[in-house]
């Protein structure tokens, strides 16, 4: 008996897809939003920060970035308890996810600041500005633009990885595609229709990130814009 494709049972089911969408979306946006924050800071202080500091924050670079993103996951979720520390499934999942997209954020955003020529610094420093002006103007603000593009990579990259939450019970998109085709025993019609929903989404993701840089991070902002600022 040949195979017959027939999705009507899955969109029968399009609550369920709905509800996971907004799920794995409101997990993406937490996670992008303090995982950013949280790699920056750390780049931030790996570049300024005394030589002890900078080890530990290497540390956790590498921990991170060399074990699955599974087993960060089951660590903070069945481990955590273990030490009275008592997660919820979302709880455990935004946390994950943070701490797993800060890591590779901190690396990156290091890149780009290293990337900054001394040059540049002093030049700052002659305009007779404060350090922390020149490490936001001149240091930062640069060095995020130059990596912009793999920084909205990695943020589509994390989007995805919801995805695994789903084997903490977090009823993200994949969880409730699991759900669906218990349900309907359309195992191919379901997990095609959601890959076209993360396939869309990645791609909206990333042309949203690419506009956002456009926004933000002009061509010609910089230095020339603090002359301005300082002969005000």
């Amino acid at each position: 008996m040949g195979f017959q494709f027939q999705s009507g049972a899955v969109f029968a089911r399009s609550d369920l897809l709905l509800e996971g969408l907004l799920q794995t979306l409101q997990l993406a946006g937490t996670a992008i939003v303090f995982g950013g924050l949280l790699g920056t800071l750390l780049a931030g202080l790996r570049s300024l920060a005394p030589r002890a500091a900078g080890m530990l924050i290497d540390i956790y670079v590498e921990l991170i970035r060399n074990t699955p993103f599974l087993v960060q996951l089951l660590i903070i979720y069945f481990g955590l308890p273990s030490i009275g520390m008592k997660l919820s499934a979302e709880q455990a999942a935004l946390i994950g996810l943070v701490v797993y997209l800060g890591a590779y954020v901190t690396e990156i955003v290091r890149a780009g600041i290293e990337s900054v020529h001394k040059s540049q610094i002093e030049a700052g420093l002659s305009l007779a500005l404060t350090r922390w002006q020149v490490f936001r103007y001149i240091v930062l603000a640069p060095a995020i633009a130059r990596v912009w593009p793999a920084l909205a990579s990695q943020f589509v990259l994390v989007t995805l990885a919801t995805s695994v939450c789903s084997f903490i019970s977090v009823q993200e998109l994949s969880a409730q595609a699991s759900n669906i085709e218990s349900d309907t025993f359309r195992s191919f019609e379901t997990y095609i229709t959601v890959a076209v929903i993360y396939l869309v989404v990645a791609l909206a993701l990333r042309g949203l990130l690419a506009g956002l840089g456009a926004v933000v991070f002009p061509a010609g902002s910089g230095l020339g814009r603090l002359r301005g600022q300082s002969g005000a």
